[in-house]
């Protein structure tokens, strides 16, 4: 490679990396106070501030993280845990197989782990929606102001669990549950399947945990269960149909 393509190719990598960095602000200040809130669970269940900072930077999904954090709480075995985060971020499965096939068949194996690590709903939707190959130093910008600010707003959340009042770390606790009715409830309004799935879901749970065989299993293992059997259901009874384009 010649000098000037050299330069070239620096320049281009360049300005996605800065692209990047500037459409992970918003993202980050979205995370940190999401981030917060998952810190008072972690404080909960008895993590300090670098342990849930380091949590963050490994499982920057806030249904994992969470999942994570309950079944700390819960005592639950490793083995549990294990399940239950690759049962919650199975999705990212899904966007990492979307990515790795708008990637230029050039880019390099270390680029493609690394932006599979750093893949979050938000991140992935900003890099998919980019015209042209994935552009992986484009993903490094946006990784590198979203994350630290995912992992900061935990530890800062552990923290203020520590030294803010009860009451204030109780009322603080509800705004996790107003985040996940956030996730839920706009596909609901769309989609009549989802809505109905979401109820399901609900009644099995409430059904699970008052069965005398279930109730004896572990609250985690029971969401794993659950989890599977019910999101299995919906895609064996009610298949998303291609759509299928008949243009010439």
């Amino acid at each position: 490679m010649t000098k000037e393509k050299m330069k070239k190719t620096k320049k281009i990598q360049n300005i996605g990396f800065y692209e990047g960095m500037r459409d992970g602000v918003p993202i980050a200040l979205g995370y940190f106070a999401v981030a917060f809130s998952l810190g008072i669970t972690a404080r909960k269940a008895g993590l300090n501030a670098l342990q849930g900072f380091i949590s963050s930077v490994l499982n920057h999904a806030s249904a994992g993280e969470y999942a994570e954090f309950t079944v700390i709480q819960a005592g639950a075995p490793y083995i549990e845990m294990a399940l239950i985060i690759l049962v919650t971020n199975a999705r990212y499965l899904l966007m990492s197989c979307a990515l790795s096939q708008r990637f230029n068949p050039k880019t390099g194996l270390i680029h493609r782990i690394l932006v599979g690590f750093g893949i979050t709903d938000e991140i992935f939707g900003a890099s998919i929606a980019r015209k042209g190959a994935v552009d992986p130093w484009y993903h490094y910008g946006a990784m590198l102001v979203a994350i630290p600010a995912w992992a900061m707003g935990t530890a800062i959340g552990v923290v203020a669990g520590n030294i803010l009042p009860v009451s204030v770390v109780s009322a603080l606790s509800v705004a996790l549950y107003g985040m996940f009715l956030a996730i839920i409830i706009p596909p609901a309004k769309e989609n009549k399947v989802v809505a109905g799935l979401i109820a399901v879901s609900f009644i099995c749970s409430f059904l699970a945990s008052h069965i005398s065989l279930l109730a004896k299993i572990s609250g985690s293992m029971r969401t794993i269960l659950l989890t599977v059997v019910i999101s299995a259901a919906g895609a064996i009874l009610f298949p998303v149909k291609e759509a299928v384009n008949h243009e010439s």
